[in-house]
């Protein structure tokens, strides 16, 4: 992965916690499947955390696109709520490709 892309840092949080995971589970006894488990869970967890604000931004646009298709607006204040929605939108969630 680049340095540049700005999931990098997810992308390393996320494989950091697998890894944590993978570490803990050879230390610990246990049968294999609550190792898998164990691993799974870790995976979910940091993948949650990571995603957030991608989900949060998306309820908010949601309602916004909601707001602007019940017609009650007209093309400019449309177009203004739009605007303002995308400029409150968190900076590491623009232009960014999701894995």
């Amino acid at each position: 992965m680049q340095n540049d892309n700005p999931n990098t840092e997810r992308y390393i949080a996320i494989a950091r916690a697998c890894l944590k995971a993978i570490n803990d589970t050879t230390k610990n006894a246990g049968d294999r499947e609550q190792k898998i488990q164990a691993v799974y869970q870790a995976i979910d967890t940091a993948f949650q955390a990571e995603f957030t604000e991608y989900r949060q931004s998306v309820a908010i646009m949601a309602t916004v696109l909601e707001r602007i298709a019940s017609g009650q607006l007209d093309a400019d204040q449309a177009a203004d709520l739009a605007r303002k929605t995308l400029d409150q939108q968190p900076e590491n969630t623009r232009n960014a490709m999701m894995h």
